[in-house]
């Protein structure tokens, strides 16, 4: 039994050797195919927009002769720089046939992915790779080479309006769009657009650009932006003319086409112009930095038709011996010095030699400046002066707590009057050294006009006049009834007074010239505010935050814009309060 065994697994093995002998030769047999040979239907290939969807070139090899159907050969058509040896290659896959081709389009996306220059030939290397379709014996055929160059896909422009008048007052409203489509079609980088205008008839030699950023397809203007791009041309303010806009676009690699003209006649206005007075006073002043255009007193335009944007005026402190220039913008290119009321390009420092408040003026047109005494006052039929301005000054005068701002309070009847800064009217000269008085058909909050109307008739009584030129866009008046001032607040220890209760606090004495006085018993670290009437909604003055102390006595400014509540002294008591409207002050002593 144990012979027999052996021999039976001899014979077994046998057959399973022979059988498997049979079935490889049942296995069907690949054959290894052979590298192609490629061939290109040009030499030289240069596609213009007209092109892009037309082929422009076609590419077709040999058969490599694998052993399967050969409509599932795969090859790759490899394409890339000269030169590089297929290392930023770009491919394209074809199954089952011997040959392909590229549109106008095609082929220059790849030439603008390679960031060539519009226009120039440049050399690519062309191959194909072969296999069976499960990539499997992979040959590379010889190596095609093909003159490119790539040409610009500009996109078109359009504009909204082709004729647009600009006007100062209305600079912030929107006055045109211009619009285009892609450039560069097909390319899958980024695209910069950047609007350019220049002269009509210039055909660009310079122009000017406005960013617009990248894939953006609009740009609009208002009519202040537009202006400035009739200025830049050449067109000058006041005048019509005609300015050209085009769109560069600008590929992420450096290509870079433009659309096609678009002609725009503008009705220019001529622009603000801003002026400066930087010196050696700044530091000193609280008014920035000396001699820093940017960070210097901005002059009021004045905005009268005559001298628009020639004339221009403040009202300014300045110590004794205070220097300065005056420039327009803030910088020093254009600035101006001078003597003897003359303005000079570049020309010396001006001065003043006393301490005081001035009203400097200047005319850019005509090259004068004047530098005299800064004051305003009442006068009018509604007031003590009447219409006799050499009465104004010093009884109806105002006080001066701030540059380009004026307060008075004045007893008034029911009739016409205006604020004045001289002691005589106004010749009508337009020129630097001419009185200013000021006035407004509007009520409390409106707009003043220099050498305007009558303000509206007071209905009488004693009123509060603010002129507020710190807006140097915008001089304002405020009035209110100046009857009254009541000392309000959680501070006050006194028989009678609620908190924060207007009609029980206590009225303040009137003084003359601004001045309101009281003397009452004050909590220690609480807060108290001054209202002018015994309800909330009146006129109120609050802290400006400027902090001082000398001999006991609390000094602070004072504000009715809007401010935190002033705290009473540390230590409780009887303390004398002084308010100055026209210091813009307040004292506890």
């Amino acid at each position: 039994m144990k012979k027999f065994i052996p021999a039976v697994a001899t014979v077994l093995t046998a057959a399973l050797i022979f059988a498997a002998c049979n079935k490889v030769k049942d296995l069907p047999f690949y054959a290894n195919g052979t590298a192609v040979t490629l061939s290109a239907s040009a030499e030289s290939v240069a596609p213009t927009p007209a092109d892009s969807s037309n082929e422009v070139i076609s590419f077709s090899w040999t058969n490599p002769k694998y052993a399967s159907d050969s409509n599932t050969y795969k090859y790759i058509l490899e394409i890339d720089s000269a030169g590089r040896n297929f290392s930023n290659k770009t491919s394209k896959i074809v199954t089952g046939t011997l040959s392909t081709s590229l549109t106008g389009k095609e082929l220059n996306v790849i030439l603008l992915n390679y960031g060539f220059t519009l226009g120039a030939p440049y050399s690519l290397d062309v191959r194909v790779v072969s296999s069976y379709g499960n990539n499997n014996e992979q040959y590379t055929s010889n190596v095609v080479n093909v003159t490119v160059s790539a040409y610009g896909d500009a996109s078109v422009l359009t504009s909204s309006a082709t004729s647009v008048t600009a006007g100062i007052n209305t600079s912030n409203e929107h006055a045109i769009d211009f619009s285009w489509g892609q450039s560069f079609n097909g390319y899958t980088g980024a695209v910069t657009y950047t609007l350019q205008y220049d002269s009509s008839g210039k055909e660009f030699a310079t122009p000017s650009e406005i960013a617009v950023g990248t894939g953006i397809y609009t740009k609009g203007l208002t009519q202040g932006e537009l202006n400035e791009t009739a200025l830049n041309s050449g067109i000058p303010g006041g005048n019509s003319g005609d300015v050209e806009y085009r769109v560069k676009a600008t590929t992420a690699l450096g290509a870079t086409v433009y659309s096609n003209a678009v002609v725009v006649t503008v009705q220019s206005y001529f622009p603000l112009l801003r002026f400066y007075l930087p010196g050696g006073y700044q530091a000193t002043t609280n008014n920035g930095n000396n001699w820093d255009p940017g960070t210097a007193p901005e002059f009021i335009r004045d905005l009268r038709t005559d001298v628009f944007n020639d004339m221009y005026y403040m009202y300014i402190y300045l110590p004794a011996g205070s220097e300065f220039k005056i420039t327009q913008g803030r910088s020093w290119d254009i600035n101006y010095g001078g003597s003897g009321g003359d303005l000079s390009a570049g020309g010396a420092n001006l001065s003043v030699s006393a301490d005081g408040v001035y009203r400097i003026s200047i005319n850019r047109k005509t090259l004068k400046y004047d530098i005299r005494e800064g004051r305003m006052g009442f006068v009018g039929g509604a007031v003590g002066a009447n219409w006799d301005p050499p009465s104004v000054f010093p009884n109806y005068a105002m006080g001066a707590p701030a540059d380009n701002l004026f307060v008075g309070i004045t007893n008034f009847t029911a009739d016409g009057w205006k604020l004045i800064d001289n002691n005589q009217w106004n010749n009508g000269s337009f020129a630097v050294d001419e009185t200013r008085s000021y006035g407004s058909n509007g009520g409390d909050g409106s707009t003043m006009e220099v050498n305007g109307p009558n303000f509206p008739n007071a209905t009488g009584g004693v009123n509060r006049v603010i002129w507020d030129g710190r807006d140097r866009d915008n001089i304002k008046y405020f009035m209110s009834p100046a009857t009254e001032m009541r000392l309000v607040g959680d501070g006050i220890n006194q028989s009678g007074v609620n908190d924060w209760d207007p009609p029980s606090s206590p009225q303040m004495t009137y003084q003359g010239n601004g001045v309101w006085t009281i003397t009452a018993t004050l909590k220690a670290s609480k807060s108290i505010k001054f209202l002018a009437g015994n309800a909330w909604g009146a006129f109120d003055y609050e802290d400006n935050g400027d902090n001082g102390t000398s001999g006991g006595t609390i000094k602070r400014k004072i504000k009715w814009e809007g401010g935190d509540n002033f705290s009473t002294p540390s230590t409780a008591g009887t303390y004398t309060i002084t308010l100055d409207e026209y210091k813009q002050t307040v004292t506890i002593q």
